[in-house]
């Protein structure tokens, strides 16, 4: 007898803004992302976090352990007996470090779930709860890796990174990946052309990925890729369309070079549009990008078209995620610091698009934004919920059935499944270890 599909929820959060005020924005967040849980009703969710900690994580990385206790602890995911967070907390570690949170939460109705064991090169069974947090170089059910310096020449010291986890889920294998690629620092620099150079560096770095999963020794399977990949829409063609006919007045900063401004004004020199190196304000500014959804942007928004035929993305229906005022007065409006975009995206490999059941019929899949009028900081949350086809196997025939089978038991099958295990890692001697194990009930 065929097994039914599994609903599966995919969310990319960039998290950084809620860390300011952690009593406040940790709780608001928390709650809207419980609830659209609670709608959607998956048995499977999958949330990717990056800046885990905040801009200032030096001061805020310990408002971390409360942001996971307030997931772990809900009564929405009580009944997700089954738990694995992957959190990326060392920032001492440079040439390491992403601030990237891998969080999942299986339903205790799945019974048939396997992670990837990168080291052993083998799947394991998934029981209990499991958190990962500190310095977690050595923890072998996850893969991560920070892009090379040379991605960003601009930047002097990036976080930027992806981390990878692989699944069997109901006998059916995929990899989830959480990325953040590099952000536009300048505005000026962004309108000079398309693509930009910023464009092209995270197209370069996206290739780079792209190619290191298709030839690793692991198996190229279906991956879903979902972060903050700082998509932007094209900034020059934008400008040019919302300038028509307006006269540009470059207003020159003696002290600051920063402060630089060119306005675009009409013939009764009303400025228009001002922008700066971190400035974007139309005059009719939030009318302009949240009129209609921001629908008149889509036409700009051109980053994922070199990888057509590679990578597909469910129709895009909701208004730009990005850069929101972070308080709650200002929930549904943009900031006037850069052109809204889509920088949020759930994107799926072309084998990762046979997984999904019902794929043509338009209620089977929602592909949307989290908390449109409620505060969840500059960026919104996107998620994708569909629901995955049991028993496909890998694409890549890598695996068979008889090899889930026989996959390697480790100690944690004999943990009761409301036994929550957290493991903290440091660097010690340039090599990460476990020095501390609590298990609570």
């Amino acid at each position: 007898m065929a097994r039914k599909a599994t609903p599966v929820m995919l969310v990319t959060a960039n998290v950084g803004s809620i860390f300011e005020d952690p009593s406040v924005m940790l709780k608001i967040w928390t709650e809207e992302f419980l609830s659209t849980v609670t709608r959607l009703e998956p048995k499977f969710v999958a949330l990717h976090c990056q800046e885990v900690g905040g801009k200032n994580y030096e001061k805020s990385m310990k408002h971390v352990e409360y942001f996971v206790r307030l997931l772990m602890s809900s009564e929405e995911l009580r009944l997700f007996d089954k738990i694995r967070v992957f959190l990326d907390e060392d920032y001492s570690s440079a040439e390491n470090f992403t601030a990237l949170g891998n969080f999942y939460f299986i339903h205790e109705s799945v019974s048939d779930v396997l992670i990837w064991d990168f080291g052993a090169l083998s799947f394991i069974p998934v029981k209990g709860k499991e958190v990962h947090s500190g310095n977690i170089e050595a923890v072998s059910t996850k893969e991560k890796s920070k892009f090379p310096q040379d991605f960003f020449p601009e930047c002097k010291w990036s976080r930027k990174g992806f981390l990878r986890t692989r699944w069997s889920l109901s006998g059916t294998v995929f990899d989830l990946i959480n990325i953040h690629l590099f952000h536009d620092a300048s505005n000026f620099i962004a309108m000079e052309s398309f693509p930009s150079v910023y464009c092209k560096n995270r197209r370069r770095a996206l290739e780079h990925t792209l190619e290191r999963f298709h030839n690793d020794e692991y198996g190229p399977v279906p991956f879903f890729v979902f972060g903050d990949f700082n998509f932007r829409t094209d900034t020059q063609g934008v400008i040019k369309k919302l300038t028509d006919d307006l006269k540009p007045v470059r207003v020159q900063s003696n002290k600051n070079s920063d402060n630089t401004k060119l306005q675009y004004r009409d013939d009764s020199s009303q400025i228009i549009l001002s922008l700066g190196k971190k400035e974007f304000s139309h005059a009719d500014h939030q009318s302009v990008f949240i009129g209609n959804d921001g629908h008149w942007l889509k036409e700009y928004d051109r980053e994922l078209e070199p990888f057509d035929g590679r990578l597909f993305e469910f129709s895009i229906t909701f208004p730009p995620s990005y850069p929101y005022e972070e308080n709650e007065k200002g929930a549904d409006r943009y900031m006037k610091t850069r052109c809204p975009s889509w920088c949020d995206r759930v994107v799926l490999s072309s084998t990762a698009k046979s997984l999904v059941s019902n794929i043509g019929e338009p209620s089977s899949v929602e592909y949307g934004i989290m908390g449109k009028s409620t505060c969840m900081g500059d960026h919104k949350p996107v998620y994708l919920k569909m629901e995955l086809i049991a028993d496909a196997g890998s694409c890549s025939e890598t695996w068979s059935r008889n090899d889930f089978s026989s996959a390697l038991i480790t100690a944690q099958d004999m943990l009761d499944t409301t036994t929550i295990t957290r493991y903290i890692h440091i660097k010690h001697s340039d090599s990460p270890v476990r020095i501390f194990k609590e298990t609570t009930v």
